[in-house]
């Protein structure tokens, strides 16, 4: 989680030096303004004016707890869940496809559980490096998680395919259907998808070799 990155106070202060405000609770309710306020308009077309007053505090206390625009961007981008999904909630040992159907609605679930942050980090990939690099390091979560569900999964003695390759794929396919979802899309092609990768595994296609995640 970021903390609070302000190096001095504008505004009134305690004999602390904190702010006279209810501390911990006025920089929820500026998180919870700029993130919102970030996926209506975007991070440029939001002043920090309309995020104090929709926060319901003074513009100088936003920039006691961030330095910086920037740093509200990251800090919000911190708060992303990134725990990984326990293997043995969604493996079931010689059903690839399953478990992987399991394992993809875990993660479906973590981003329903955080629509408006999810919309905020795929709005701002572009334009930010600590959006584009938070995105690139949940892919490489969700490619590791993939793999190890996969090796799990499959029945003991198998030859495998190439798991790497597998997890890479089904990756980019979950990738490119979360960054659709804040456009109201559906992708009804993954469960196919998933069966196709599941099959080419049990059956031992391709050479096992490892790749590294782009």
């Amino acid at each position: 989680m970021a903390q609070a990155r302000g190096s001095g106070a504008r505004g009134s202060t305690s004999d602390s030096g904190r702010p006279a405000d209810d501390g911990a609770s006025a920089r929820e309710r500026i998180l919870a303004a700029a993130g919102e306020l970030f996926a209506e308009h975007g991070f440029e077309a939001t002043p920090t004016s309309r995020i104090a007053e929709r926060a319901e505090v003074p513009k100088g206390l936003i920039h006691y707890y961030f330095r910086r625009k920037q740093d509200l961007l990251t800090a919000l981008v911190d708060r992303l869940p990134d725990d990984p999904v326990l293997s043995e909630r969604v493996v079931v040992r010689g059903d690839v496809a399953g478990s992987l159907r399991g394992l993809v609605r875990e993660l479906d679930a973590r981003l329903e559980a955080s629509p408006l942050l999810s919309h905020l980090l795929w709005r701002e990939a572009d334009t930010h490096v600590a959006v584009r690099e938070a995105l690139q390091q949940r892919f490489r979560h969700v490619v590791e998680q993939i793999r190890g569900v996969i090796e799990l999964a499959l029945p003991p003695g198998r030859v495998s395919g190439d798991v790497d390759t597998a997890a890479l794929l089904l990756a980019r396919v979950v990738n490119h259907r979360h960054s659709l979802v804040r456009h109201g899309a559906h992708d009804d092609e993954l469960d196919r998808e998933i069966g196709f990768i599941a099959r080419a595994l049990e059956s031992g296609i391709g050479k096992p070799r490892k790749i590294k995640p782009a």
